[in-house]
């Protein structure tokens, strides 16, 4: 009962500038969990919990060595962590300072041009699934992929379906590079992608498939990619390869993945509107 008092008083004793710090510290914690969750490291901060309690308990029970054991690696084990885990900590950082505050701000004129992107996109990707033109398109979402944009061509222009099969023409300058795309717009072409470092991919698989899937695993981009040997059209999204899609499947993917939230539940509105009042008329009919 005493532990419970001290608890109660403890937190009476707290002032509204404590409880915001709580909460932001628990927030930063909950986002850096959710960034992590997907690679490595998600391994490694439950090794470094099962660490930590471990070091908690040597000191409560006076277990002296072990605590100067693990005490010491402590300092070093920073330094280490730090350099393992350059890709992850960059990958971070990187989210954190995405573009999501001004993405929301500009949602509605954005939601409309990449609704003209998309189209443009999956009429130019089936007229080049259909020559068997090889296709490589990064969209890219929260992560900023500048450093890309400067390893091609800088452009600025918008995106459709005469421009991307003249970038992607066999015999055009920068048809064996990406097309980077921002907010409807091509930001560079003949730009150069990480390779996939997964040793488990098919091997019919080619470099340009291993670079979109590459491209997917370290950013949070939507990479459309077209055969040159077979025309079958693929998107790659977090590292994972959705082979062999329709130019119709391929459209509801990128409008389920680029277009912002409430335009596709507007849209999904409309489709059951439209849905009920042509079940309603042929029952008129019917009568």
């Amino acid at each position: 009962m005493e532990g419970i008092a001290w608890v109660w008083r403890y937190v009476l004793s707290l002032e509204i500038t404590d409880f915001l710090d709580i909460a932001i510290m628990a927030f930063i914690l909950y986002k850096v969990l959710t960034l992590v969750q997907s690679t490595k490291a998600a391994s490694l901060l439950k090794g470094l919990f099962i660490f930590f309690a471990a070091l908690l308990l040597s000191n409560i029970f006076g277990l002296n060595g072990i605590y100067f054991i693990l005490s010491s690696m402590v300092d070093i084990g920073v330094i280490v962590l730090i350099v393992l885990f350059q890709p992850e900590i960059r990958r971070i950082l990187e989210q954190v300072g995405s573009r999501r505050f001004m993405a929301f701000l500009t949602h509605t004129e954005t939601g409309n041009t990449l609704e003209k992107t998309i189209d443009q996109t999956v009429l130019a990707c089936a007229e080049m699934s259909q020559s068997r033109t090889g296709v490589l398109i990064v969209f890219e979402r929260e992560m900023l992929l500048d450093d890309l944009v400067r390893s091609g061509t800088v452009l600025d222009a918008t995106v459709s379906n005469e421009l991307l099969k003249n970038i992607f023409f066999v015999k055009a300058p920068m048809h064996d590079g990406a097309v980077i795309v921002r907010n409807g717009r091509v930001l560079g072409a003949g730009c150069m992608l990480p390779l996939s470092k997964n040793v488990n991919l098919s091997r019919d698989l080619g470099m340009r498939h291993r670079a979109g899937i590459g491209m997917s695993e370290n950013s949070d981009a939507v990479v459309v990619i077209v055969s040159e040997e077979t025309g079958s059209i693929s998107v790659a999204i977090g590292g994972m390869l959705k082979r062999h899609l329709k130019p119709e499947t391929l459209e509801n993917l990128l409008r389920n993945e680029l277009l912002p939230r409430e335009s596709s539940e507007k849209e999904k509105k409309l489709d059951i509107l439209s849905m009920l009042r042509i079940k309603k008329a042929g029952g008129d009919e019917d009568e």
